[in-house]
């Protein structure tokens, strides 16, 4: 048995006060006086025995025993918000937390939520759109869309859909004075738009690749426009800015619609590393609604394009 446990109100303002080296910030971030936080650590360190700050006339800073104890404090604090969060859960059996990269978000899953919604009326649908692969457990998600070769131990992976990449841009770019009649002319009259990225040391299908499919050698990469994501890189084609190479399950919206339109027909098939997956831990894989989710997500993606 335990023959010491602070108090949560005790715990809580030591974790501020240790974030900040400041009683001052931290009374502001709980919304409580300095006086109130500097009670709490008092009782705090009489419990304990040690003292936890060391105080000059300007600075703060913490002992060895106030390092020792906000490891324990970080570590015991974030578990029980975890497990606060899951017992909401069990009360809330309609919520649902999607993580998803920016690009797939932005150009696949928001424009389609509604339909989501329509499938499962009340959802409480929570997107967390994050280019950081993030934890099932620590961030509290449920389902996710992410990009890669689908081996992901501890969890369930069903690939979602694999792109092919070719050309997309404004159809004013078509019906201007500067023809798109061959490749070549994306060359001499058209600025490319390139997407500048690599995963496990293969590069995403670029426009050397392509140019190189097209019969053009003599190519230089390093002019035009440079993103480091899909999304950023088909907006600028959206904005009139020049030629991109589109992923064909990222821009099949914006061709549908005609924003976007494909001036040639060659494409590259994307490495099969790089694919979509809807992934989710093994244990909570059947759960209603993250069965509910994936189902609609792979259903969506059998008829995107």
């Amino acid at each position: 048995m335990l023959e010491l446990f602070p108090g949560l109100r005790s715990l809580r303002a030591f974790d501020a006060a240790a974030r900040h080296l400041s009683f001052t910030r931290a009374a502001s971030d709980m919304g409580v006086t300095p006086a109130a936080i500097s009670h709490q650590i008092k009782e705090l360190e009489e419990q304990i025995g040690a003292s936890l700050f060391a105080r000059t006339s300007r600075s703060m800073r913490l002992t060895r025993e106030g390092e020792i104890l906000l490891a324990a404090a970080v570590e015991s604090l974030d578990a029980l918000n975890r497990a606060l969060q899951k017992i909401r859960k069990l009360k809330n059996t309609k919520q649902l937390k999607v993580s998803a990269s920016p690009s797939i978000g932005a150009k696949w899953l928001v424009p389609r939520l509604d339909r989501f919604l329509a499938v499962v009326p009340g959802a409480d649908v929570r997107i967390d759109v994050s280019a950081a692969v993030l934890d099932f457990d620590r961030d509290d998600i449920d389902i996710a869309i992410r990009f890669g070769n689908g081996k992901y131990p501890g969890l369930r992976a069903d690939l979602l859909f694999q792109d092919q990449v070719f050309p997309v841009c404004s159809p004013g770019l078509i019906t201007g004075d500067k023809p798109l009649k061959t490749p070549r002319d994306l060359i001499q009259h058209h600025q490319l738009i390139h997407l500048d990225w690599e995963a496990q040391g293969l590069p995403w299908p670029n426009w050397r690749m392509w140019m190189l499919a097209a019969g053009i050698r003599d190519f230089d990469d390093s002019a035009g426009l440079h993103f480091s994501q899909t999304s950023l890189a088909v907006q600028a084609a959206l904005n009139g800015q020049g030629v991109a190479l589109g992923d064909s399950n990222l821009v099949a919206d914006d061709l549908a619609a005609g924003r976007l339109v494909k001036p040639f027909e060659l494409s590259l098939r994307a490495p099969p590393q790089f694919a979509y997956h809807v992934i989710s831990p093994i244990e909570t894989a059947d759960t209603p609604m993250v069965s509910a989710f994936r189902e609609w997500a792979l259903r969506e993606a059998g008829v995107t394009g």
